[in-house]
Order: C-alpha cells, then sequence, then structure tokens
C-alpha cells in the first residue's frame, strides 16, 4: 500500500524541502549512511543531513520511509541529438554507426530534429534521476543547430553541459568559426548552460586537431574526447595532446577502451578522468571497459550511456552492466590462469560513486555529487511502495546496481526544485515531445525512403559456422519413442 505522499509534491519556489525517514547515501569523504534518515533543502541547497531533523514552518514533506536518498546522478557523455531514434539501431556495430551518421543520414536532420531528440532525452534523463548530463552534442552542423539544442535543454529543469561538435566537418574548421565561438561566448556569458567542445583526435602526425584545442583554450572551456576507441582514435593521439600541452584535469577521455599503460599513465599525470560507457563499450565494440585498467592506474571514472539510438538511457543499467563487465573479466583471466577468484575487485558502492561523486569531479562541480549542507540540492529518491523489489533494503549500495529500476525514482530535485515527484514528472508535456519527435522519424524515414530505413534498422545478418558433432547418439535418439518413454517412466507414465 502506498503511503500517503502519493500525491505530487509541488513546493512553491522558495519553499523549503525535506526529504523523512529513508536510507541516506550521502556519498560523502566517509560515504556515510544515515538510516532513517532525513535531508532538508531550503533555497536550493542542502541545508541539513540528520535524523528528525527540525525544519523550518511550511516545509514541504516528503515521505522516504523504504526508501532511499541519494545524489542526483551525472551522465558524463550523451548524444542525446540522438534520441530521437531510439532503440533504431540496437543491431548495430559501431561501423554501422559511423556510417549511418557520420556519411550517409546524420546530414538529414534538421535544428528541429536535434532539438526534438534534445527535448526528449532531458526529459528521459531527470525521469531516471540523472539531474546532470554532458550533451556530447556532435550533430550541430551549423549555428542554428547549435541554437536549437541548446533552447531544446534550457527548456527543460535539468543540469545540462553542451559539449559542442560537428561530426560533418574538422574540428579545426568549425572550432574556429567566428559564428560558432560568438555562440559558445554569448552562451557562456548566459551562464544557464555547462559548455565543453566535443571532438576526437585521429593521431594524425600534422594534429590539425591543435586549433580546436587552442580555440577551447582561448574560450576556457574543457575538451571532451573519444579516445582509445578501436579502428578510430588510438595511442597517438594521447600522445599528440600530451606533447602539446592539451591534457589537463579538465579533460575527460570517453571509452578509453583500447589504450597502452603509457596513455593511461599520461592520462593519470596530468588529472583527467575517463567515461566509461559500458553497455556502448560491450555492444559496439570500442574496446573492453576500462575499470581494470583505471583501477591501476589510479584514474578517476565517471559513467555514461552514449546513445539511446542503441542503448538504455538510465544509470541503474550504467552500475549493473558495468560491475558485470568487470568480474567477468576478472574471473575470465582467473579460469586462463586455472585460478579462482574468491574476492572482486570492482563494488557496488564504487559504481554509485562513479555515477555520482564521479560525474561531479569529471565536471569540476565540487557543489554536487553528495548530499552535504552546503552543496547544491539535487537529490534523488529512490522508492516504490508498490513493487516487492523494494523490499528487504539491506545493502542500499547493491540495491541501487542490482536491483532499482528507473521506474523506481519516486522524487527528483534540480537545485532545490521538485522535477519529479511520485513516480511522474512536474511540468513535463510529453505529447507535445512525442509529436516534435513523430515529426523527426516522418522526416527521416521521408528523406531516406522506406526501403533504405528498413535496411538501416535490420542490418545483414552474418552467417555462422556450426561445427561438424561427432556425437550422433543414434541409439539415444530412438529413446525419445513412446516405448522407451515406458522403460523411463514406467508403464503407468507411458500409458498415459
Amino acid at each position: 500500500m502506498s503511503h500517503p505522499d502519493a500525491a505530487v509534491v509541488t513546493p512553491a519556489d522558495g519553499q523549503p524541502v525535506v526529504l523523512r525517514g529513508g536510507t541516506v547515501l550521502t556519498m560523502d569523504d566517509a560515504h556515510t549512511v544515515v538510516p532513517d534518515g532525513d535531508v532538508l533543502v531550503v533555497d536550493g541547497r542542502i541545508a541539513a543531513v540528520g535524523s528528525a531533523l527540525e525544519v523550518p514552518p511550511g516545509t514541504a514533506e516528503v515521505d522516504a520511509r523504504g526508501g532511499i536518498v541519494m545524489p542526483g546522478m551525472i551522465d558524463t557523455h550523451r548524444h542525446m541529438w540522438q534520441t530521437a531514434m531510439r532503440g533504431y539501431g540496437a543491431d548495430w556495430t559501431l561501423t554501422q554507426y559511423f556510417v549511418w551518421y557520420y556519411l550517409e543520414h546524420g546530414k538529414a536532420f534538421r535544428p528541429e530534429d536535434v532539438h526534438a531528440g534534445n527535448l526528449l532525452s532531458a526529459w528521459d534523463a531527470l525521469e531516471a534521476g540523472v539531474t546532470t548530463t554532458v550533451d556530447w552534442s556532435h550533430g550541430l552542423q551549423t549555428v542554428d543547430h547549435a541554437e536549437a539544442a541548446a533552447d531544446a535543454l534550457l527548456a527543460v529543469p535539468g543540469r545540462f553541459v553542451l559539449a559542442y561538435g560537428n561530426i560533418q566537418a574538422g574540428p579545426w574548421e568549425w572550432a574556429t568559426d567566428p559564428a560558432v565561438q560568438g555562440f559558445l561566448q554569448r552562451r557562456r556569458d548566459e551562464g544557464r548552460l555547462g559548455l565543453q567542445l566535443a571532438f576526437d583526435v585521429t593521431g594524425d602526425p600534422a594534429f590539425p586537431e591543435k586549433a580546436a584545442f587552442e580555440a577551447a583554450r582561448e574560450l576556457g572551456l574543457p575538451v571532451t574526447t573519444h579516445a582509445g576507441v578501436w579502428g578510430a582514435t588510438n595511442d597517438a593521439g594521447i600522445q599528440l595532446m600530451h606533447e602539446h600541452g592539451f591534457m589537463t584535469p579538465e579533460t575527460v577521455y570517453v571509452h578509453a577502451a583500447t589504450l597502452d599503460t603509457d596513455s593511461y599513465h599520461r592520462i593519470a599525470a596530468t588529472g583527467g578522468s575517463i567515461s566509461v560507457s559500458t553497455e556502448s563499450e560491450q555492444s559496439a565494440g570500442q574496446g573492453y571497459p576500462p575499470t581494470w585498467q583505471v583501477r591501476r592506474h589510479g584514474i578517476p571514472v565517471s559513467l555514461s550511456m552514449d546513445t539511446s539510438v542503441w542503448w538504455s538511457s538510465d544509470l541503474f543499467s550504467a552500475m549493473r552492466t558495468t560491475l558485470g563487465a568487470d568480474r567477468s573479466r576478472e574471473h575470465l583471466e582467473a579460469h586462463a590462469r586455472g585460478e579462482t577468484v574468491t574476492q572482486v575487485h570492482l563494488r557496488a558502492e564504487h559504481v554509485v560513486d562513479w555515477a555520482t561523486r564521479g560525474g561531479a569531479r569529471a565536471l569540476g562541480r565540487d557543489d554536487l555529487g553528495s548530499l552535504e549542507p552546503g552543496k547544491r540540492a539535487d537529490v534523488v529518491l529512490v522508492k516504490n511502495d508498490d513493487s516487492p523489489v523494494s523490499f528487504p533494503l539491506l545493502n542500499p549500495y547493491g540495491h541501487l546496481a542490482f536491483q532499482a529500476q528507473r521506474g523506481d525514482v519516486h522524487t527528483v530535485l534540480v537545485d532545490g526544485r521538485v522535477v519529479k515527484s511520485a513516480h511522474r514528472l512536474v511540468g513535463a508535456d510529453l505529447p507535445a515531445v512525442r509529436s516534435a519527435v513523430d515529426a523527426t522519424v516522418e522526416h527521416l524515414r521521408s528523406t531516406m525512403g522506406e526501403e533504405t530505413w528498413a535496411q538501416g534498422m535490420n542490418p545483414a545478418l552474418p552467417g555462422d559456422e556450426v561445427l561438424d558433432n561427432p556425437y550422433t547418439y543414434t541409439e539415444y535418439k530412438s529413446a525419445s519413442t513412446h516405448d522407451a518413454r515406458g522403460s523411463v517412466f514406467g508403464d503407468d507414465a507411458a500409458g498415459r
């Protein structure tokens, strides 16, 4: 039976909010857990964390009993514009993705299509308790596309970082374009969006990307880059960045799955972080998720979902698949040595940290990622009284990593504002979002034609070689006859 807070809680502007009686994962330096704890939010910040807190008169209360109160999750790499194509590329390889978006059909996206994808993805993130998302927006063919992307993000009450990119041109071209620089300068001065530059380094010895790094430096913007992607970016790119002084603590290396030890040393030494997208790396083939490498080199980690054209769009899935991939590798390598793993290295607590504090560290936001007095009030309540999976709640980290799902996200606050309450988004006009996305899908289908559209969604299936089996068991096969069953199950069973 649901608790009395089943009604949507929509506090007035400036009204304090308290979440009462939950298991509070503060994610502070000590990873303090407060059983039967309260979190008080006043003026957009965490005012207090504790038990049986006294609160100001008129404070709105959310019943968190039986739930987990945690910091808002942070996704450091999501191609939000592609969400309008949700699930379309479920059976793609990375090569098919590159061909579809980079070479064949990515140019067909209009500014309104980028807007539709971003709008859908932004609400999608909040609904799943992801309060900050980096929009790795590499579909910005024109400044009009960029304006559309930014406007969509600003229309949704979450935190977003627009990482400006353009796969249809070299970064040395678009990053030095006065129109692009003017857009970035103006949006930075507005202060409502975080900004990055998003581009990759191919390893060309001429280092043409140098101009883009210089532009980022002049604008005072961090760079996020797909590094260590099989067949696309490699150690040569890391070496060029390092030798030219462009590896900084603000640099986020996405995937970083096929690098050698020297490259990981360079990342560690310069203070950068790695955004691990395990569902993507496992399925598309960028390389094996590098969590075992980051442990060896002490590199900070955040989590990301990459793109919903393939995969899920919540960090519960990211935590779950990251644990599974890391442990699978650990067991497989031990078995190859004839050994047995008796203690796993990567724990549920680690991936919850990566999904919260890890993202905050990657973005240089020491005011996010944990529930501590004075920090911005990005808060998530995971609670579902109508689900048998919600209890017993014994290990809160394990519950988040292996048991919880996006449908269990009960309440979400961003900067102290309730944006999801009692499992429902607040202020989201989903029919309007659906209409915009439907228009994008119709535009793409009509532009491509039905045959090309169908072929893109259903790539050819390679043949499998079935090994010859020397064990025919002809006598065993004959045992499936009625008479033989009688000898196995008895005469009565055979006669039924």
